[in-house]
Parts: C-alpha cells; sequence; structure tokens
C-alpha cells in the first residue's frame, strides 16, 4: 500500500472545496452568518451589503486555495451547465492589479441569452439574460486543468423574466411543496413545523469503455451509442458483473471520482457493477432537491473527466449498447419537515411514544403517502414528458428498466394498510418486524414495512419513493419539478377535503381518514405491485384506463395540455408560455439526436462498411478463383462472396432510402410534426440499415471489420 494513503484524512478532505455553511460558520461574522442562515430558509430577502460581505469571504477563501476565476454555474435547457469565467483580477492606475470580487458580482451575472435554447423565449437580437446567486446551494472548486474555478450556483432567466432554465422551475416547485405541505401539516395540529423539505438522491448509472477503442467508434463519439454492432458470443446471461468484486483499473477511478467528488461536498456514497459488462453505478446521500439536482450534474461531469486520466471514456447515454441493459438514473425521493421527521417513514409510527402520538404520526404518513400516488395518477403525462428523450426510448420497457406507462409499487402490507382505512386501528398494522434466519450465528434482520419491486417506474421502498423511469443522461432537475409539483397539487386537494370535513363538525382523525379513504378509491387504479415486464400488465393497464406513451414525442405533448398547464401555473411554477417554450426545445432537441445518429449512420457505413465489406466479398472470391485452379470445390467461399456482395447492395440502397427519409424529415418546419417524421420514418430506416450491418459484421473477417466489436468494447478496460 502507498505509504501517502496512510495520510489521507477523509473527514478533513470532505468539502474542502466546497463554500458549505460550515465554511461561512467559519469566515463571516456571526450577524452575517444568522442572516444567511434565515435567507437559505426563506425568511429574510438578500440585501447587497450582506452579498459584499460574503463575496469577500468567498473571494478570500477561493484565492487560498489558488483560484483565480469564478464562474456563475447554471443549468440551461440543453440539460448539461453552462460557465462563463471571469477572474479577480482588477487593474489599477499604477499598473498592478487587486484580486477584487463584489456583493453585485456575486449576485447577478449577465450570460448572453440568445444562443442557448429557449424556445421562443428568447431571439437572436434579444440577448441579456440574467443568473441570480441560489444562496441554499453551496459555491464549490472546480478543478480546470491545474487551476480551480470558483462555481457559484446558480438560476438563469430572461431579461423579461422568463425561466430559461431548469433551476428556477425546480425551486419554485420546492416552494409550491412547502406551502401545501405545511397548510396539511396545520391541520393535523402540527405548529411548530415551520418548513416542508424535498429531498433526493440519485443513483447514475454508466458504461466505461477503453479510451482508444472509444476513439475508433465515430458513433460512440458523436451520438453517446453505438448505431452499428452485433452481441459478442457472451453478454450479461452469466449474471457475473453485478455487484461482482471490482477490478482494479475500475477501483482506480473509482477512488479518484470519489477523491475530486467528497473534496467539493458531494457525498458520493455507494459504488458497485452493475448489470452489463463495464457498467458501473455511483449514488450520492439525500440531499436538499436543488442541491442533489447541481450534485448529480458535478457527478456526470466528473464522471466523464476522471475517466479520461485512467485512460477510458464513459457513457451516459441511456442505451449505447443494443442487446444488453441500458443505464437510467434512479431518484430516490421524500419530503421532511426543518424538525427531522420524514413524512414518508412508516418507521415513525412503529417508534412512535404513545397511542396519541402514534395515531397522528400513522394520519400523516397515510395522507403524504397517498399525496404521492394520487400525483402519479393525475400527472402520470407530466411525469412521463419529463423522462422523454430519444435516448430514454431506446431503453424504457425493454426488460431492464421500468415500462412507459406510470404506476406505483407498494407492496402488499401498505396496499392493506390503505384498504383498511375505515377500521380505527389502522397505527397498529405498522409494527418493526425481524427476519429468522434459523441460523444462531446470524442476527435478526431488521425487516423492512414493504418489499421492493424493480419493474415499476415508480416504487415505495421502505421511507421514500424511487422514481426509476428517468434517463442516466438526463438532469434530474426536471423529473424533480413535475413530481414535486404534482404532490403539491395532491397534497392541496386532500388537505380541501379535509377542510369541509371538519366543517360538518367531525374531529381531525376522522376527517384526515374519510379525506384518505376518498383519495385511495379515486386513485388506487395506478398501484400495481407484479411484473410491470409482463405483457399482461399493459393489457391490464389498458383495462385500468392509465395513459400509455410509447414515444418520447407522444409525452412531450403532454407539457401543454391544458389541464396540466393550468395546475402548473397555479402553482407558480411555470408561465404558460414557459411550458410551451420546453415542448419546442424537447422536441427540438429529439429530432436533432436522431437526426445526428441518421447522419452518423449513413457516414459511417457508407465510408467505412461497405468498403470493408466489398473488399472481403472480393477477398472470398479470389478464394474461389485460387481454389478452383487447383481443382478443388470452392462451395463455401462462393456463398460467402455472393451473400457479403447480396447483403453490401442491400446496405447501399437502404442507405439511400435513409438520405432521402432524412433530407425529407430534415425541411418540416413544424416542431411536433418534424418530430413525430423523424420518430415514424428516421429512425425505422436507421435500424434497417443496422440489422443490415450487424449481419455483415457476422460474415466479414475481424482484420477488414474497420469497428471496434463489442467483444472489445464490453469486456476491455
Amino acid at each position: 500500500m502507498n505509504d501517502a494513503s496512510s495520510t489521507f484524512s477523509l473527514p478533513d478532505h470532505f468539502g474542502s472545496r466546497c463554500f458549505s455553511n460550515d465554511v461561512m460558520r467559519e469566515r463571516l461574522p456571526r450577524s452575517a452568518f444568522e442572516a444567511i442562515l434565515e435567507i437559505q430558509a426563506g425568511k429574510r430577502e438578500l440585501t447587497l451589503d450582506i452579498a459584499e460581505i460574503v463575496a469577500a469571504a468567498m473571494k478570500e477563501w477561493a484565492s487560498d486555495l489558488g483560484a483565480t476565476h469564478y464562474t456563475h454555474w447554471f443549468h440551461p435547457l440543453s440539460g448539461l451547465t453552462a460557465e462563463k469565467h471571469e477572474s479577480f483580477v482588477s487593474p489599477q492606475p499604477n499598473g498592478g492589479m487587486l484580486m477584487e470580487f463584489s456583493g453585485k458580482e456575486l449576485v447577478k451575472g449577465e450570460p448572453d441569452a440568445s444562443s442557448f435554447a429557449s424556445g421562443g423565449l428568447r431571439a437572436t437580437f434579444e440577448a441579456r439574460g440574467y443568473t441570480a446567486w441560489d444562496v441554499t446551494s453551496p459555491a464549490f472548486l472546480k478543478r480546470n486543468a491545474d487551476r480551480y474555478v470558483l462555481c457559484i450556483p446558480t438560476a438563469f432567466v430572461s431579461y423579461a423574466g422568463h425561466a430559461l432554465d431548469k433551476k428556477v422551475p425546480l425551486l419554485r416547485s420546492m416552494e409550491a411543496i412547502n406551502r401545501a405541505g405545511l397548510r396539511l401539516l396545520r391541520l393535523l395540529g402540527d405548529t411548530e413545523s415551520e418548513r416542508i423539505i424535498t429531498y433526493a438522491g440519485p443513483e447514475q448509472e454508466y458504461f466505461l469503455v477503453n479510451a482508444e477503442l472509444y476513439r475508433k467508434r465515430p458513433d460512440l463519439l458523436l451520438c453517446g451509442r453505438t448505431v452499428l454492432g452485433t452481441m459478442a458470443a457472451k453478454g450479461q446471461e452469466l449474471e457475473d458483473h453485478y455487484y461482482g468484486a471490482i477490478e482494479e483499473k475500475a477501483a482506480a477511478f473509482m477512488n479518484e471520482l470519489n477523491s475530486e467528488l467528497w473534496a467539493m461536498g458531494i457525498s458520493a456514497k455507494t459504488q458497485h457493477n452493475e448489470v452489463a459488462p463495464n457498467q458501473f453505478e455511483i449514488a450520492c446521500i439525500y440531499s436538499q432537491a436543488n442541491i442533489a439536482a447541481d450534485a448529480n450534474q458535478l457527478v456526470m461531469e466528473t464522471i466523464r473527466k476522471v475517466a479520461e486520466h485512467h485512460g477510458m471514456a464513459a457513457l451516459l447515454h441511456e442505451k449505447p449498447f443494443a442487446g444488453i441493459n441500458g443505464s437510467g438514473k434512479h431518484i430516490n425521493w421524500s419530503i421532511g419537515t426543518d424538525k427531522g421527521a420524514n413524512l414518508l417513514d412508516p418507521g415513525e409510527v412503529a417508534n412512535a411514544p404513545n397511542e396519541k402520538d402514534a395515531a397522528y404520526k400513522f394520519m400523516r404518513f397515510v395522507l403524504f403517502s397517498l399525496a404521492v400516488i394520487e400525483a402519479v395518477d393525475r400527472r402520470a403525462g407530466l411525469l412521463r414528458a419529463a423522462t422523454a428523450t430519444a435516448g430514454n426510448d431506446r431503453r424504457l420497457g425493454g426488460h431492464e428498466a421500468p415500462p412507459a406507462i406510470l404506476s406505483v409499487y407498494l407492496g402488499d402490507p401498505l396496499h392493506d394498510l390503505f384498504d383498511s382505512l375505515e377500521t380505527q386501528n389502522g397505527a397498529q398494522k405498522i409494527a418493526n418486524a425481524f427476519l429468522e434466519l434459523g441460523i444462531r450465528s446470524l442476527p435478526k434482520l431488521p425487516k423492512d414495512f414493504s418489499d421492493r419491486n424493480r419493474t415499476s417506474p415508480f416504487a415505495f421502498t421502505g421511507n421514500k419513493f424511487e422514481f426509476r423511469m428517468v434517463g442516466s443522461s438526463q438532469s434530474v432537475a426536471t423529473p424533480l419539478t413535475m413530481l414535486n409539483a404534482a404532490v403539491a397539487e395532491a397534497i392541496e386537494h386532500i388537505a380541501l377535503d379535509i377542510e369541509q370535513e371538519l366543517s360538518k363538525g367531525i374531529s381531525i382523525l376522522d376527517a384526515a381518514r374519510l379525506a384518505a379513504r376518498k383519495s385511495w378509491q379515486e386513485h388506487r387504479r395506478v398501484v400495481f405491485n407484479g411484473n410491470g415486464y409482463s405483457a399482461e400488465w399493459t393489457r391490464e393497464a389498458e383495462k385500468r384506463g392509465l395513459p400509455m406513451f410509447r414515444s418520447a414525442v407522444d409525452a412531450i405533448q403532454e407539457l401543454t395540455k391544458a389541464d396540466n398547464v393550468r395546475m402548473l401555473t397555479s402553482l407558480g411554477i411555470f408561465l404558460a408560455e414557459e411550458t410551451e417554450a420546453r415542448q419546442v426545445v424537447y422536441l427540438e432537441r429529439y429530432s436533432k439526436q436522431i437526426k445526428i445518429e441518421a447522419g452518423m449512420t449513413i457516414d459511417l457505413v457508407r465510408r467505412s462498411v461497405i468498403p470493408a465489406t466489398s473488399e472481403a466479398a472480393s477477398r472470398y472470391s479470389a478464394a474461389c478463383t485460387n481454389i478452383a485452379s487447383l481443382g478443388a470445390p470452392s462451395v463455401i467461399q462462393e456463398t460467402l462472396a455472393k451473400r457479403i456482395a447480396q447483403l453490401t447492395g442491400k446496405a447501399a440502397e437502404a442507405l439511400d432510402r435513409l438520405e432521402k427519409t432524412l433530407n425529407d424529415a430534415s425541411h418540416i418546419e413544424d416542431e411536433l410534426e418534424r418530430a413525430k417524421a423523424f420518430r415514424d420514418s428516421v429512425v425505422p430506416r436507421t435500424d434497417e440499415v443496422r440489422e443490415i450491418c450487424d449481419e455483415l459484421e457476422r460474415l466479414t473477417p475481424k482484420d477488414l471489420w474497420p469497428l471496434p466489436t463489442y467483444g472489445e468494447l464490453l469486456f476491455t478496460l
């Protein structure tokens, strides 16, 4: 072991490049620090004098650690992050310089808004945009070559105040769920909680491949996935990669990845081999939703950077390889109070000190859990739209990921509990349980309140829900925004029902039970505890009237559905024109991604595959001639030559059809009609070319095939 490792101190390293509340407590005057805490809690507005104090301390801290530049770091609608670096250097009249950073520079930036995707909210000649400091998300130092850059998490809006990013709606949705949640808690008699906090913990799946092989695959470079490629003799069928021992090269990568993330204050917790060869997962500990969204963007970016240091490339596409598992990003989601209560934890009922407290906590758990179920049922379209990408279309429903039908898994105990809401002793149904293993040397295992179901797109997992439909390359901000909005609406409905029952003069527990029973009866159709991969579930979902969005194009249209717009605007999360803009952006992105993949297919096949297979056919033909001259039979070589020549001709014809279809679709002006054309015409044509070329790969001699194969990509690091 390296001696240096013995001197490494994780407590000292963790957060060493994060301007956290602990750092601010040390570096700010007490009054300024207390003001920041009140601003973070929504009890006070940020003023320029407080910003000046924080800016001075932040600049001094960053400079001490070697930073020379800062940037307002934000999340445009591309789903990536954006940054414009500004130096701390301020020239002086005597020819010298000072390191300066003002409160105004901390609070507000002015990036050019015209070149970011805006869906029509900004035109080319309307360039001004503003970034605003998100006080609740800590600034951090990001490594940039041999220096650090101070990154200040911000929101991004237009000159007219429209949200041009993914963070503003997320913050608005967190406020909406805070208002609704406090309303419901007050009805239940909670006068102490002052804030409802939304928590998220994304799990990030990804592939690692050898960098040298990666650079020889133009499709991976430009598309993030292989547009051609046939499966190797071995894939994941032996189930030997999942949770297997992590090989040293991957472990070295993970060690550096963890170190980078920990230094920035990101609590990377879990790492393991995933199902497919060379597929891995990293998960971070729960944090406040907007902080979790920031952290996950950094996780994705850092995975890519660190992979390069180790001679590898990271693939975050939802389906980089056909025939094996794709990658998702499961979002663990819960809500709690500023007093530390988890509103979705049945364990708080089981551990209540007395019957009265148990009855209150039971009803609290029931109502907030039912609000989530109601939210998924009412706003399935919006939740599906939040996960709609061209990449995710190739993953969802593929027996490796949840189906594209929104349903909720509860498990039998919780399902039975909601069925029994007419009784008075529901709290007694929640109790601590243990597994007896029948071996005295093994401990009794605390048993969770429900099982898990990996085929469900939205599953209760003990004290939280897991949104499993989200794609691996996506920003989690939009799925969290839509989920928060839907839950806030459902909480408001339940609170209103309770208020109406209370007006009849009944007790709060009886009123709450009646409201809960009503919600369960109206929305239990969305609950499914069985196998989401089965064909029977698709038929059953149709009988239940659950919406089915078989493609991203269908789902994205939900953003401008009148009832969805009404809900989002009434909660103050979007303006109507902001939802319309996002629909335009997401449809355009879908079309552009398919266009790139089709163009890559045309280029790769025409310039690499056809020359290689033509040479292969010639080689076999020449072999036939040589063998015939010796008077020996040449049936095999002749058959191969003919088959390869025939398939090469078919590939050329299919390419011509694809090229024409691509050209026709690209000239459609309407965003929705263009996206439909790409889905219905271009994608099938692209897949047709792939099918032919994959057969050619199986027939072409290895030394002539121009691309690294799946066997090399998936079993080499």
